[in-house]
């Protein structure tokens, strides 16, 4: 696909403080995994942006336990599950504790190599860009999202929260501290709009300052507590981890 023409409309919009609606902390648990309070921005932001009477089949992308599958079958739809392997394996026993209205199908998928066109209403991801471009391999970013938007109906739309490469100190940290800091290939907010310019339009925010440093889920509560107490709003954008949003085809 060429990426020559000019970019559709992207909005990078402040975060959000409000959320729609309390969700029970577990469930929400459930469906984030870690570090909720800041991850769960995402979730609070597609359930009020999306029209989710409009919505019958959704793929989630790099699901490990499916939390995403988790929250779209608790809304009634039609759900495809993946990871790169052992995805039923890996998920069914999450959704298990669940009484699903929606219908949950498990399936392995590379999101580099997607197997649909113009399938899906909605396609669903939360950091995996980083993974997919380990050891720097941009263009292969770029081409899973490509496949996403070649699976997705026209008027489809992308749900994404992805790491963003935020401060040098969260650098340092990720390179000493984390198994996989070296590897991961962490996007810009510049590059993450470049990702998205093929779709029509898109919409950005961006949160967390110190919430990834917490090292228990409690700790990265309080400090997730700081970043939306105020924190989110005196910093740079490029200072935040975590990037998402809606992208439409």
């Amino acid at each position: 696909m060429s990426h020559d023409s000019p970019p559709h409309p992207i909005f990078l919009l402040p975060a959000p403080e409000a959320p729609s609606r309390e969700m029970d902390k577990d469930l929400l648990a459930d469906i984030v995994g870690w570090d909720v309070r800041n991850w769960s921005r995402a979730v609070e932001f597609w359930d009020r942006a999306v029209d989710w009477d409009k919505v019958h089949n959704c793929l989630e992308l790099g699901g490990r336990q499916g939390g995403l599958s988790l929250w779209m079958a608790l809304k009634g739809k039609d759900v495809v599950c993946s990871d790169l392997e052992d995805t039923e394996a890996t998920a069914r026993p999450h959704h298990a504790k669940y009484d699903l209205p929606g219908a949950v199908r498990y399936q392995d998928i590379d999101a580099a190599t997607i197997p649909y066109e113009n399938h899906f209403d909605v396609v669903a991801f939360k950091s995996i860009l980083g993974g997919i471009g380990r050891h720097g391999n941009k263009p292969l970013q770029q081409a899973a999202i490509d496949q996403i938007r070649r699976a997705l109906k026209p008027g489809g739309k992308l749900l994404f929260a992805e790491n963003l490469v935020a401060s040098p100190f969260h650098r340092v940290v990720r390179e000493r501290f984390v198994r996989w800091g070296r590897a991961w290939r962490y996007v810009t907010i510049e590059e993450m709009q470049e990702f998205l310019r093929d779709f029509s339009r898109c919409e950005l925010c961006t949160t967390g300052v110190l919430g990834a440093f917490g090292r228990t889920e409690r700790q990265r509560r309080v400090l997730s507590a700081v970043d939306r107490g105020g924190l989110n709003q005196i910093t740079p954008q490029s200072w935040r981890y975590i990037v998402y949003g809606i992208a439409e085809k």
